[in-house]
């Protein structure tokens, strides 16, 4: 530096010198992160933005000086050793050190500016997936509201023609329908429930179907011991049980059998619907089929599967493959806890 040149200044008073600038810069820098927070340069008016900061300049280095002033020993350029305060020795000190001054303020500007920017980009991207995560659970909320309608306008369906046959049976079909509904709005505000709850909704279904269609559904178990507490999406079976009943079955005059299957697999949850195809069935994919894709989507993203085809020798095959995720609950709490299952 020039007020070093041709002579020996030792290392303390080096640091004397140094120091009371950087600690000056330290005060001052969040003040200017703050004005910048306040008033950064905008796309829209950044010449009048670049101005503002040019202008600022001249109460920056004021401001520096006065700190110096006050909290450090004056350094005299011309005598080249310390000296009482005086303006006159700072204003000889800021005139030498001036380029330093500009630099610095330039870079605590930019820096300011750069950290305003990333704040804002955080901010604006948390915004958009809480939005995000909204959109998705009126999505997931609108999926599960239109099963309970789909459901109940088949089952209706079902019971206002068996009423012209067997009133009696017709009648236990509506008590039995309604105790059905009951238990399955107690779960509807639930994403997640376990396997278990999810097979008594189920045998209250296939009861209630098997009222209507007698001897002709023949119903096979086979769920793997353990998979009981594995968690899985509220009525998810539900219509996967109701198509193959729908499409596979009841419209085949000579019935046919179903097979519901649960197991493990590479630490993820296997489940299987499998039925027997008699008649014309349909082999698209109905509304019950495109809506559990769809909640598996929402809920999982790609970490779920479903998939759903009709073999040559007339068995239809829908196959759910699910995180494995056990339900540990808090007695004391009363929610789910939610851990991998190795």
């Amino acid at each position: 530096m020039a007020w070093a040149a041709g002579h020996h200044i030792p290392f303390f008073h080096i640091l004397r010198i140094i120091f009371p600038g950087d600690f000056a810069f330290a005060i001052l820098t969040p003040l200017m992160f703050y004005l910048v927070g306040r008033f950064p340069i905008g796309p829209s008016k950044w010449f009048k933005g670049v101005l503002a900061y040019l202008f600022g300049f001249a109460p920056f280095v004021v401001s520096y000086a006065c700190i110096r002033y006050l909290f450090t020993s004056m350094w005299s350029v011309q005598l080249q050793q310390f000296v009482p305060r005086s303006f006159g020795v700072l204003r000889g000190f800021i005139a030498v050190t001036i380029p330093d001054i500009i630099g610095c303020y330039v870079a605590v500007v930019v820096g300011a500016h750069a950290y305003e920017y990333f704040k804002r980009a955080r901010a604006h991207e948390l915004e958009q997936h809480e939005l995000q995560q909204l959109r998705m659970a009126s999505e997931l909320q609108i999926l599960r509201s239109q099963l309970h309608p789909h459901f109940l306008f088949n089952t209706l369906h079902g019971i206002s023609t068996l009423a012209d046959i067997d009133g009696a049976r017709a009648k236990a079909m509506v008590i039995k329908l309604s105790s059905l509904l009951r238990t399955a709005l107690q779960h509807d505000n639930s994403d997640l429930v376990t396997l278990q709850l999810e097979i008594n909704l189920i045998e209250a279904y296939i009861d209630l179907e098997k009222m209507r269609l007698g001897a002709r559904l023949d119903v096979r178990w086979k769920i793997q011991p353990g998979t009981e507490e594995v968690l899985v999406p509220h009525m998810i079976l539900q219509p996967l049980v109701e198509n193959a009943i729908l499409h596979g079955i009841a419209c085949c005059r000579a019935g046919g059998w179903i097979e519901i299957v649960s197991r493990r697999a590479n630490g993820l949850l296997e489940l299987q619907v499998q039925n027997s195809v008699g008649g014309k069935s349909q082999r698209g994919m109905g509304l019950g089929l495109k809506n559990t894709a769809a909640r598996l989507k929402y809920l999982y993203s790609d970490e779920a599967a479903f998939s759903f085809a009709v073999a040559e020798e007339h068995v239809a095959t829908s196959t759910l493959v699910l995180p494995s995720f056990e339900s540990r609950r808090r007695a004391s709490a009363g929610v789910s806890i939610l851990s991998t299952q190795e």
